[in-house]
């Protein structure tokens, strides 16, 4: 009996109590429902919170690519354009070098001919001079040879020897 006794004590405990197990159950939704409202709750706002600044940091990272490849090709764009401009200068100052160049040169040689026709002008006229002065010299000693002659009869050597010595004389008076 006393095994019985044992039997029936430990069977009584090892039985279904429906009463501890409505309790737990009862507890159980009630601690649910805290963690819910006190845990569950903000820790799902962090999550929404941290994922909506994430999704906006990649929005603002992917703005910020856009804008720095759009910005990379203006400045490309401005480079270029730059490069052409300074092309263009380049040739613009070689031709306006080439304008001027054909310009002094040009200039050069119309004070080269200028100088070259008062030249020739001076020495036309010194020319003229020198002629006048011969002829003048060339009359007198004419005159003079021809007041000699009259003065003397001369023979034709005389007359040689005197247009030499007359000569000599105007050569040594120049």
């Amino acid at each position: 009996m006393l095994t019985n006794g044992l039997v029936l004590g430990a069977s009584a405990h090892a039985g279904f109590n429906s009463g501890d197990v409505i309790f737990q159950l009862v507890m159980f939704i009630i601690l649910m429902a805290l963690l819910k409202k006190f845990a569950w709750g903000p820790l799902m706002g962090i999550m929404k919170q941290r994922e909506d600044h994430i999704a906006g940091e990649i929005s603002a990272a992917e703005q910020s690519r856009v804008e720095s490849k759009k910005l990379l090709e203006e400045q490309r764009e401005l480079l270029k354009q730059a490069r052409s401009e300074a092309q263009e200068l380049v040739e613009s100052a070689k031709k306006q070098g080439d304008v001027q160049r054909e310009e002094i040169i040009t200039a050069a040689r119309a004070e080269a001919n200028r100088l070259k026709e008062s030249a020739k002008l001076e020495i036309n006229q010194q020319k003229e001079q020198a002629v006048a002065a011969i002829r003048e010299q060339v009359a007198s000693l004419s005159v003079l040879i021809a007041s000699k002659v009259i003065e003397k009869q001369l023979n034709e050597k005389d007359q040689e020897k005197l247009i030499n010595e007359y000569i000599q004389q105007i050569g040594e008076e120049r």
